[in-house]
């Protein structure tokens, strides 16, 4: 039985993200996750129990903040150019990588988005009292993702 060592583990803050055309730094990925749904079926005859059959997977959206950038940037164009076309132009889903690093600087796990396209762009709350970076957030939805 192998024993892990420690240095293998991998941490949450060493990680970038790209998709075509640019790069783009993030403070913060989250939603990636897949879940199979199940359907409960009652047996005839048989009360004690139900059979949970699985159906389809599914997945939430990736969800991208990061400090506010010009809107000259390719990303925030993307995002405006979805969103606010009403569905009057044909959206230009793309695919969006994620890597996580390791210590070294090599990439140990990475994350493929497929037909990706953005569904939210939020901006958090601008306070007067408060000297905090105005944050703004990404929502993707996808097809479906590949841990390569």
């Amino acid at each position: 039985m192998a024993v892990e060592n420690q240095n293998d583990y991998l941490t949450g803050f060493y990680y970038n993200l790209s998709f075509k055309g640019a790069d783009a730094a993030f403070q913060e990925v989250s939603g990636i996750s897949k879940e199979m749904s199940i359907e409960e079926v009652v047996g005839g005859g048989e009360n004690r129990f139900k059979y949970r059959l699985p159906t389809t997977s599914s997945s939430q959206n990736l969800v991208l903040k990061r400090a506010m950038v010009p809107a000259s940037s390719k990303l925030i164009k993307w995002v405006a150019d979805t969103i606010n076309s009403g569905l009057a132009k044909k959206i230009k889903p793309k695919d969006v990588t994620v890597r996580l690093f390791n210590s070294k600087g090599k990439p140990a796990r990475t994350w493929v988005f497929h037909n990706a396209y953005p569904v939210k762009y939020a901006v958090s709350d601008l306070k007067s009292q408060e000297n905090q970076l105005a944050i703004e957030s990404i929502e993707l939805a996808y097809t479906y993702f590949d841990v390569v």
